[in-house]
C-alpha cells in the first residue's frame, strides 16, 4: 500500500512570517502537535511543532522556530518505508510531497488508523479495509475468514528482509 492511500490530505500549515501565537492558536484549534511551514508556491521549508513552540521561547515566527532539516516522502512511498522512518527518526510526522509540491502529511496516528481498519483473509490473503471486517472474502468468498493486520517487526533482529533508503541511507524493510 502505497502513503498517498492513507495520508491527509489538504494539510494545515503556516508560512515562515505567521506569528508563533497565531501557530500556537492553530495547533491548538485542530489538535495537533505540527505543522508543516511553505512558502508561497507550496514548497515545504520546514515543519513547527509544539516542540519548536516550547523550546524556542524567544521565536516570534513560524520560521525562526521550524525544524529546517524535513523529512519528507512522496505519495508513491511504501506505507512500511514510512512506519520504518517514523519508528526509526522517532518523528511523529512526515509531510508527503509530489514533486516538490506539498499534497499532504502522514502522521503516526494515520498508521494507527490503517492497522486498525484494515483486514486480512485467513484463506487467500486479501486485504480489505473498514471499521469492521467483511461478512465474507470478495476475493476467494470464504465466510467471516477475516483477522485484523498484524504488522511485521521493524528494524534489528527482524525477521523483514531490508533495503537502503534514498533519502536516509537507513536499512528500509521490504
Amino acid at each position: 500500500m502505497k502513503i498517498g492511500e492513507i495520508m491527509t490530505p489538504n494539510v494545515i500549515s503556516v508560512t515562515e512570517d505567521t506569528p508563533l501565537r497565531e501557530v500556537a492558536q492553530v495547533l491548538d484549534r485542530h489538535r495537533v502537535s505540527g505543522l508543516p511551514v511553505v512558502d508561497g508556491d507550496e514548497h515545504i521549508i520546514g515543519v513547527v511543532s509544539e516542540y519548536d513552540l516550547i523550546a524556542k521561547p524567544n521565536a516570534r515566527t513560524a520560521g525562526e522556530a521550524m525544524t529546517h532539516d524535513v523529512i519528507s516522502v512522496m505519495e508513491d512511498t511504501s506505507v512500511d518505508e514510512v512506519r520504518f522512518l517514523l519508528v526509526n527518526r522517532k518523528i511523529k510526522r512526515v509531510p508527503v510531497i509530489r514533486g516538490t509540491r506539498l499534497v499532504g502529511i502522514v502522521s503516526r496516528a494515520d498508521l494507527v488508523r490503517e492497522i486498525a481498519f484494515t483486514w486480512v483473509c485467513q484463506v487467500c490473503g486479501d486485504t480489505e479495509r473498514g471499521r469492521n471486517p467483511p461478512d465474507q472474502c470478495p476475493k476467494c468468498g470464504t465466510p467471516s475468514g477475516f483477522e485484523p493486520t498484524v504488522t511485521p517487526p521493524v528494524g534489528e533482529g527482524s525477521d523483514v528482509p531490508s533495503r537502503t533508503c534514498p533519502t536516509c541511507g537507513q536499512e528500509l524493510p521490504i
